[in-house]
């Protein structure tokens, strides 16, 4: 298993669909990964440091969890199988349960733990990035900085 950082999330166009963009933190591959609007807007929120007056499902899901007194201890990106993703939620004692990954990483964010991927599913779906187009990543960061969380609303 490899730790994964979040890189951000953005819009793929013309299909207006977001992805989450994670990168290797002990390689160079970066890992793109399709999700939901609503998922979207969650991470974004998560790492622009939006605070809602009430709690968003992964804010309440993660209050749930504090409140049984269990410990959510990682989320793993187990698998890929026929261009579908696959993870799983760590919790203390041992406890596993599947998740979208989509969902694992707006619940890790929030519980600060770490985000690690399989070699399978970096070894399938992983890209590297050459130097030459490190520029390309430094661009969409800065696009990144730009976006706000309502950007991933859909609209007519």
């Amino acid at each position: 298993m490899h730790p994964m950082r979040v890189v951000g999330v953005r819009v793929e166009l013309p299909a207006n669909q977001p992805v989450v963009l994670l990168r290797e933190e002990d390689g160079v591959r970066y890992l793109p990964i399709w999700i939901g609007a609503v998922e979207a807007s969650a991470i974004a929120f998560q790492q622009q440091g939006v605070q809602t007056l009430r709690p968003l499902t992964h804010d309440l899901l993660r209050d749930v969890i504090k409140a049984l007194g269990v410990r959510l201890e990682a989320v793993h990106i187990t698998e890929m199988r026929d261009d579908v993703y696959y993870a799983e939620l760590r919790f203390s004692g041992g406890v596993t349960v599947s998740a979208r990954p989509s969902d694992a990483i707006a619940l890790a964010l929030r519980s600060d733990v770490a985000i690690l991927g399989s070699d399978a599913v970096l070894d399938a779906a992983g890209i590297e990035i050459p130097d030459e187009q490190e520029d390309e990543v430094e661009k969409f960061r800065e696009f990144l900085d730009t976006i706000t969380p309502e950007d991933f609303a859909s609209g007519g």
